[in-house]
């Protein structure tokens, strides 16, 4: 009769043989992809001979690929994110700050890389997963204060260490945020914003230098909310006289404004407001309808319905982030009273 030492014992043996095959197949099946011939080798080889891809630059990502989890070679050539996760993995295996010839040779020949396979942000159709595919000259927001507090900002340069973004210091120093974490906030229009929190590495006179992220939060945009606002605003002519009046409602493509002047279908005019927690806007609008006095709440207001026009890319973009957040908060609240 066997005693229930000796059944715990054989169980314990047959556990540990069981995790000694598991690793057994698992180093081979690492071995295999580290040093053999991998599946997709022959699309891989023609991809890249018609992508017109250097040597250096084939042998990059014969490294990145052997170094991820991927069974096909040829899966990041036709994928933006299979290849960011990729380079992710190769560069949680490399120190990227390692000043050695060969890293730096690596690092150059990725962004290269990235390029050539058109998956920076800039392209439309690939898709974003990565701060590595922001571009120089992206606009990008700051969220400071637990997002109480928004600061304008613009991508300076771009490495696959880190990023550098430029800072207003006109209500404080740069310096002052070394070693600690920002929100950052970038919008890519008709597609989504994306938000992570970042550490600053290091900061330069109205520079912070930011280390990358593969965190991102995405939130999608839809361009066909509209929702009733009573924001002030200053309507400015073109004989340079102004008027105060109230912003009624607002969407990405267009406003509804009373104003206690007559306007005409066609007119066109600037319209300055403030945007909670985005800032200050100025814009030109069109009038398209004289809708009369038609809001109770203003009843000596003419309601005009406007299209924004002129370069109005930037007040858009920050229009859809406020329609956005505000009905976010909105669904959690709603959220919170219901499970209450």
């Amino acid at each position: 009769m066997i005693e229930p030492l000796q059944l715990v014992w054989f169980a314990f043996i047959a556990c540990m043989c069981l995790a000694l095959l598991v690793l057994i197949e698992i180093h081979r099946i690492n071995y295999r992809r580290e040093n053999e011939v991998m599946f997709g080798t022959a699309v891989f080889d023609e991809q890249t001979a018609a992508n017109g891809f250097s040597d250096s630059e084939k042998e990059t990502l014969d490294k990145i690929i052997r170094a991820s989890s991927f069974e096909n070679k040829d899966a990041i050539l036709n994928s933006s994110g299979l290849f960011e996760q990729a380079v992710m993995a190769y560069y949680d295996k490399h120190d990227v700050f390692d000043d050695s010839e060969e890293t730096r040779e690596t690092l150059a020949a990725v962004e290269r890389l990235r390029v050539k396979l058109n998956f920076t942000a800039s392209n439309p159709l690939a898709e974003v997963f990565s701060t590595r595919q922001f571009n120089v000259g992206d606009r990008i927001d700051l969220l400071l204060e637990n997002g109480l507090r928004v600061k304008f900002s613009e991508i300076m340069a771009r490495t696959e260490r880190d990023w550098t973004i430029s800072f207003d210091t006109s209500d404080g120093s740069s310096f002052s945020l070394v070693n600690k974490e920002i929100k950052v906030r970038w919008t890519r229009p008709d597609d989504a914003i994306y938000t992570t929190v970042l550490p600053v590495r290091y900061a330069e006179a109205g520079h912070l230098v930011l280390l990358h992220s593969s965190n991102l939060d995405k939130r999608q945009l839809r361009r066909w909310v509209r929702r009733q606002v009573a924001f002030p605003v200053t309507a400015v002519f073109d004989d340079g006289s102004n008027i105060g009046g109230t912003l009624l409602d607002l969407s990405a493509g267009g406003i509804m404004v009373g104003l206690p002047r007559d306007c005409y279908p066609g007119q066109h005019l600037r319209i300055q407001f403030e945007l909670p927690s985005f800032g200050d806007e100025d814009v030109e609008i069109e009038v398209l309808r004289n809708l009369g006095r038609k809001n109770k709440d203003y009843p000596h207001y003419n309601c005009y319905t406007a299209s924004f026009r002129g370069a109005f890319g930037w007040t858009q973009e920050r229009v859809l982030q406020y329609l956005f957040e505000v009905n976010k908060a909105e669904k959690e609240s709603n959220k919170w009273v219901k499970e209450g």
